[in-house]
């Protein structure tokens, strides 16, 4: 029997699930509330209610082979960082030639999902929506929820005193769409995400002074890499993940905080984490060093309080005659058409088997799709995890009992709150991760298997970048061009930058950067043998 499923937003998610729908036999319906697909990458030049919202200059923190659809490569042309413009056109192609759109209700508000009739034997949902203000209520079989946390803006106010008598302007950068009225103005932007710092960057050039408050610090990284490379595909390695999880905390630690101090020294910048090692998301941007140095933006502390007219910070210095504060804090997550019940949240924990299903439903007919965060790209990760929902909801794969799933979710986010920390429990090692999500529907590499097999192939899928290709090689849902697209990334890596060829293209080289990762802790373990003799 056809099993319908309710999919909640047409973004990258959403896309991914419809797919992975009609690749198990499925009958999706998504309900889209604005009029395109895209979801996030969707802009407006004004935040819509209910929506994500970005600013006019964006552009991915992901390069274009670590954050395609595993089946479907980005034009050897397109840039490897692309403009949210570029990434639309993108996705609005994929969603053509994957022919998703017929299945898509756009302007359809989802109001509420609950449990049908009898929920404990069907597992069925009871999903109404809005159109043209009437209402539909549709009973679906199972409900994959889309819809993104990037949504519901964190702002607290509440936790800075004086800011009630404040006489400047306040926003959330939620609401900031381009510099054009901060026009020689004094800005102090609070946070130090990506958002934070690109908006921060932007503003030097035309504001008077730019001020970023920061609680904890954060690492700041280029997208450059070595030898000029996106950072992803020589940083996001199967080689360099099985390093970070094998070698003695205290040699990873370093070796990561000595790594991320490799660009500029972070304490001469004021940008230095208070917890170095920790993994939590550092920030993609290759200018804030340099308006720093140039004295356009200045890193501060906390703010301990306002004034009507300024700031003043934990070490009590102040910003004065201050003109406009933007809260680059970040977003909560929250599904309004859900009951909190069904979704629960312990102490900014999510608890999700796998960061997916709800682990209390009596029927796992409910997939929450694109809630993690990790160093990965999103659509990778939504395509894996709506791979693996899809197979469940099919009865083709089963999940472990209740006690099972809440016994894994406490294990995991142990680990969490050891790498990455207390507010970062949506965050998730990529490479783990995927080849769990991998492993349950039989898609993950073997790789002792490539070497013996194909150690051509084996080589780049172990030493070069974890492209998403890779969980579309074997198994179920394999695509046949997934060896050729992992042998050929570095080809689209170089294509649209050697615009001006003066050598033959040079891609990096396995063998060099094996040794000089290996030659560290060697040298260590060295030192450590030296001292206890």
């Amino acid at each position: 029997m056809v099993k319908k499923v309710a999919i909640i937003g047409a973004g990258v998610s959403g896309l991914a699930a419809i797919r992975c729908c009609l690749e198990e036999g499925l009958e999706p319906t998504c309900f889209e509330r604005s009029n395109d697909v895209g979801g996030l990458w969707k802009f407006s030049d004004h935040a819509e209610e209910g929506r994500a919202s970005i600013y006019q200059s964006v552009f991915t923190n992901s390069s274009k082979e670590m954050m395609c659809f595993p089946d479907f490569p980005y034009p050897d042309d397109y840039p490897n960082y692309m403009h949210h413009s570029k990434l639309q056109e993108y996705i609005k192609t994929f969603a053509q030639k994957k022919d998703l759109l017929r299945y898509i209700q756009f302007e359809s508000l989802v109001s509420s999902i609950k449990k049908g009739p009898s929920f404990s034997v069907t597992g069925q949902w009871v999903v109404v929506t809005e159109k043209d203000g009437k209402q539909d209520s549709i009973l679906f079989d199972a409900v994959m929820i889309c819809s993104g946390h990037h949504v519901y803006p964190n702002m607290p106010t509440e936790s800075f005193p004086g800011l009630d008598n404040f006489q400047g302007k306040y926003l959330h950068s939620r609401d900031y769409k381009g510099p054009e009225n901060f026009k020689r103005k004094r800005v102090l932007v609070i946070g130090l995400g990506n958002s934070a710092s690109d908006i921060a960057v932007e503003l030097s050039r035309l504001a008077a002074q730019v001020f970023i408050s920061t609680r904890s610090g954060s690492w700041v990284m280029s997208r450059v890499w070595d030898d000029g490379y996106p950072w992803d595909m020589v940083y996001v390695t199967r080689f360099a993940s099985f390093l970070r999880n094998v070698l003695p905390s205290f040699v990873s630690d370093w070796l990561y905080v000595k790594k991320m101090n490799t660009w500029f020294k972070h304490e001469n910048y004021g940008l230095m984490p208070l917890n170095g090692p920790l993994r939590k998301e550092p920030v993609f941007n290759d200018e804030l060093p340099s308006r720093i140095l140039c004295g356009t933006v200045s890193i501060k502390p906390s703010v301990r309080k306002f004034t009507e007219t300024s700031a003043v910070f934990e070490d009590g210095t102040m910003f004065e005659a201050i003109d406009y504060v933007i809260f680059a804090t970040g977003y909560g997550y929250a599904y309004p058409f859900l009951d909190d019940s069904i979704i629960k949240s312990r102490n900014n924990e999510v608890t999700l088997f796998k960061g997916i299903f709800p682990p209390q439903l009596e029927k796992s007919t409910m997939a929450v799709i694109g809630l993690v965060q990790s160093l990965g790209a999103a659509i990778p990760t939504a395509d894996l995890q709506a791979r693996w929902a899809a197979k469940v909801f099919s009865s083709t794969c089963t999940l472990p009992t209740t006690s099972e799933m809440m016994d894994d979710i406490d294990e995991k986010m142990g680990k969490k709150l050891k790498w990455f920390g207390q507010s970062h429990t949506l965050q998730t090692d990529y490479i783990t991760y995927m080849d769990e999500l991998s492993a349950f529907i039989g898609a993950k590499p073997n790789i002792p298997w490539l070497f013996l097999t194909d150690p051509q192939l084996a080589l780049e899928v172990y030493f070069g970048p974890c492209s998403p290709y890779q969980f579309r090689l074997v198994g179920p849902g394999k695509w046949d061009g997934a060896r050729n697209a992992i042998l050929s990334q570095w080809n689209r890596t170089v294509k649209p930058t050697r615009t001006r060829a003066v050598s033959e293209a040079q891609r990096p080289q396995h063998l060099h950067n094996l040794l000089k990762i290996l030659s560290v802790p060697v040298f260590l373990l060295a030192v450590l043998l030296t001292f206890y003799k």
